[in-house]
């Protein structure tokens, strides 16, 4: 089972190519299933109403299955939207990825040809664009000390390399880390050594994080 993979950031990238007088506007983004998807697809549409067409790609992660994948040419001739515009989020390498091309038509007809290139390279142009982040699988770590230690902590955490990921404060200062199964044992001898034996991890199961 793949335990790493690269996703776009959490934010919307938008971007314009004209062609022969049409407008190929591109909605990209993450999501992280198939709803979430098709409400970005719903969005788009609710953003360019009178847009002729919103076609439509995604590439969903399933964890130990194959990636969820559709698209649409929303009314464009069979083949030369949907699919052009999945082959290129394929080439990527991205998952949890989602992208709308709302055409405004210009009066000119492309040709079969000439609209699987407008919307690749719709697509194409909001990837340049668009912010990446490494989503992995790791285990979730918690530490908790007192108030007084809590900055002095993180900052040792983070000098030696740990993923601090979050900090909550109740009674205690609980901070969380996230390390990869390999690197337990090495982050309880540095947090043993740094506290000199005072405070120690709490850990649980794996989950992804980023």
């Amino acid at each position: 089972m793949e335990d790493r993979y690269r996703r776009p950031a959490d934010r919307l990238v938008t971007t314009e190519i004209n062609i022969k007088r049409s407008r190929f506007i591109t909605l990209l983004g993450r999501a992280s299933s198939e709803d979430e998807a098709r409400e970005f697809i719903r969005q788009a549409r609710s953003r360019y109403p009178d847009a002729r067409h919103h076609c439509s790609a995604f590439i969903i992660h399933l964890d130990g299955a194959m990636p969820i994948e559709r698209s649409s040419d929303d009314g464009e001739p069979s083949g030369t939207a949907g699919n052009p515009m999945l082959d290129v989020l394929r080439g990527s390498g991205l998952l949890d990825v989602v992208a709308v091309v709302v055409r405004y038509f210009g009066g000119v007809k492309l040709g079969t040809g000439g609209l699987v290139r407008a919307y690749s390279d719709a697509v194409a142009s909001a990837l340049e664009a668009v912010e990446v982040t490494k989503r992995s699988r790791r285990l979730r770590g918690t530490l908790s000390v007192d108030h007084a230690d809590a900055g002095r902590t993180e900052a040792e955490l983070r000098a030696h390399g740990w993923d601090v990921v979050g900090t909550d404060y109740t009674a205690k200062a609980h901070i969380h880390i996230a390390v990869t199964p390999d690197s337990r044992d090495r982050c309880d001898a540095s947090v043993a050594s740094m506290s000199a034996g005072r405070y120690q991890v709490d850990w649980s199961e794996l989950d992804w994080i980023g």
